[in-house]
């Protein structure tokens, strides 16, 4: 199980990525203009750095947390990613040649996870905005325009997506995706899963296409004791 929600904190987080390129506003847009330019947008983008708010609502029992950090990415066709929680608890995600790493650096230790089983599904959550082209993800998924609103002052389209693949059903039932109208890319996501709870993500103080040094994909822990879980 925490295997599992470690991959959908990993893939939800790539896939909600603010802007690298603004496109001129326009008041209304077809699919087919959303789907364009959020893929030309996506070809572009090359790394990430970010603020995170990650939520996870449990609706049964009326319960909403919400984790903060920051968030680094790179390298769209063999992803990167670092996701460095600091509040309420410190811990460190680290995604990389499809390892991944869960650092708690009270207990000073790192859990070690084999992910090459299942990177097809992370491969897949990524084709929500890390340059892949509109083609793939209306393969994957039936897409839908719901709306125009207007999120934290910012103008987006709200899109729905389904998985169409069962296996990724059986973890999602759906997507909602806002797409910003300056970027053309996902301002936010919220991921809902069989059971009715779903999660948030939220990206502020934007940085995109800067270089990251050589250190970002790394956790830095002496003497931590390492762990690999099946």
């Amino acid at each position: 199980m925490l295997v599992s929600r470690f991959i959908l904190a990993l893939t939800l987080v790539a896939a909600a990525i603010p802007p690298a390129v603004a496109w001129p506003r326009k008041p209304k847009s077809d699919l087919a203009q959303v789907l364009a330019r959020m893929n030309d947008s996506a070809k572009r983008l090359k790394t990430v750095s970010a603020n995170l708010d990650y939520t996870t609502v449990t609706v049964l029992v009326n319960d909403r947390s919400t984790e903060t950090g920051q968030f680094f990415f790179e390298n769209p066709k063999n992803p990167e990613i670092l996701i460095n929680f600091t509040n309420p608890d410190a811990k460190t995600f680290l995604y990389r040649h499809n390892q991944a790493e869960i650092y708690y650096p009270k207990l000073k230790r790192i859990e070690q996870y084999d992910l090459q089983r299942q990177s097809g599904l992370i491969q897949q959550f990524l084709l929500l905005g890390f340059g892949t082209d509109a083609n793939a993800l209306k393969s994957n998924y039936s897409v839908k325009m719901l709306d125009e609103e207007d999120l934290q002052g910012e103008s987006t389209i709200l899109l729905e997506l389904t998985p169409k693949q069962p296996d990724v059903r059986s973890q999602l039932t759906k997507i909602q995706l806002w797409v910003s109208e300056d970027s053309w890319l996902p301002a936010q996501q919220e991921f809902f899963q069989p059971d009715g709870d779903y999660l948030i993500a939220h990206y502020s103080a934007v940085k995109v296409n800067r270089p990251l040094p050589g250190s970002t994909f790394h956790i830095d822990a002496p003497g931590a004791q390492r762990i690999k879980k099946s």
